[in-house]
């Protein structure tokens, strides 16, 4: 695949900082963090998280269709909207079946499940909802977005933790270069934010227990920080070979040029404390795109500003990447969007090399103990030829993105 180059001509994101790229990227450049007390969580042992603020499904979609789709569904469908008109596309004159979806999430819709699991129990069997199966399946997720916008190519869902939303990006390129279809909506959505699977992330020790100020919970790479914030939302992107969307006249935000993904066969929740399963994937990424790591100028970091991981990834950054890149996580804004996070991620890095601005990490105020790396404090403004975007998730899987101008 080395060579190959990928170009991204529509980016759709429904994020904690807002509907919509707007909304999304100014916030994470702003430093602006959706965290809050969340309502649903109110008798959990946490009850702090990052949603979507005014997310009406029924507005944004029809109600009819609004209600027979899991939340996580609901988002990948307006981001996608957003992507495809962004590329300049109409569904409605496209070659279907050479559009393929891919797209990434880590749990389905657990929110479906825990709400007919309560009308069992409290009403009976003859109760439970026809459409349960339908509407938290994983897969649903590719298939209600072909179903919606006539997509009928390759057409999968990707399942790799939080890794799960650049894996399908990843996915997505290899498909495009081996020609099996012109255009891909790749990405991920999430919306796992619920009693049940917040109480599982708490009894672990993941997230952070800093309820005096939410908005000062989610820390990547500082001292102080003691967990993630759960965040929910998609990010789409529209992904066309270069020599496509050149010949049709699109608007190119950046290219993929690499794709690296890797096992750390270590454990089953906490990461490789060297780092050296996302590092191979780093190197992967890097040789894909035929670069050497000292030409990295900048990573957008998987950053989940728990105390293990980021001391991982810092040692990794700092060992690999001897050109000294700006780090960012954009995760102090967003909080973690599990699935997909490494999609929505990836969209933020391609508007950085755009944009040439690099976001702020918010709430860091000073570095952890072994974090010795560029870290941006504030919004930085700088040109952008290389980027990395990394995403590791549990069972030890790791994906990294190249991403260059276009």
């Amino acid at each position: 695949m080395a060579g190959i180059d990928i170009a991204v001509t529509g980016l759709g994101l429904v994020t904690p900082g807002g509907i919509g790229v707007g909304p999304s990227w100014a916030a994470v450049c702003e430093g602006r963090s959706g965290a809050a007390f969340d309502p649903v969580l109110a008798d959990n042992p946490v009850r702090i998280s990052c949603r979507v603020p005014g997310f009406d499904p029924e507005a944004l979609l029809s109600a009819r269709r609004a209600h027979r789709l899991d939340r996580f569904v609901q988002f990948a469908l307006v981001a996608a909207r957003e992507a495809i008109a962004d590329a300049g596309l109409d569904p409605l004159t496209w070659d279907g079946a050479r559009v393929g979806v891919v797209l990434g999430c880590a749990d389905g819709g657990p929110g479906t499940v825990e709400e007919q699991h309560r009308a069992l129990l409290e009403k009976g069997a003859d109760r439970v909802s026809p459409l349960l199966l339908p509407m938290q399946l994983p897969n649903m997720l590719a298939g209600q977005t072909a179903i919606e916008f006539g997509a009928t190519g390759p057409n999968l869902v990707v399942a790799t933790a939080c890794a799960s939303g650049a894996t399908a990006i990843g996915t997505a390129r290899d498909l495009l270069a081996l020609g099996r279809c012109d255009v891909v909506l790749a990405g991920g959505s999430e919306a796992m934010i619920t009693p049940l699977v917040m109480a599982g992330f708490a009894q672990m020790g993941a997230l952070s227990k800093r309820e005096d100020d939410p908005t000062l919970a989610s820390r990547p790479f500082d001292a102080e920080r003691d967990g993630f914030v759960a965040g929910e939302g998609a990010g789409i992107l529209v992904m066309e070979r270069v020599e496509d969307a050149r010949a049709r006249g699109a608007h190119q935000h950046g290219r993929i040029i690499g794709y690296g993904a890797t096992a750390d066969a270590h454990h089953m929740t906490s990461p490789h404390p060297d780092g050296a399963g996302v590092e191979a994937a780093v190197r992967a990424a890097l040789a894909d795109a035929g670069a050497d790591p000292d030409d990295v100028q900048h990573v957008n970091a998987h950053g989940t500003s728990t105390p293990l991981n980021d001391v991982a990834e810092a040692r990794m950054i700092k060992r690999t990447l001897q050109g000294d890149p700006l780090v960012t996580s954009t995760k102090g804004v967003t909080g973690h969007l599990l699935g997909a996070a490494g999609a929505v991620e990836a969209a933020f890095t391609l508007l950085s090399i755009e944009h040439e601005l690099v976001p702020p990490i918010a709430n860091l105020v000073m570095p952890g103990a072994e974090v010795d790396i560029k870290l941006a404090y504030s919004a930085t403004s700088m040109p952008i030829d290389l980027a990395l975007s990394n995403s590791c998730g549990f069972g030890g899987q790791n994906t990294v993105l190249a991403l260059a101008p276009a």
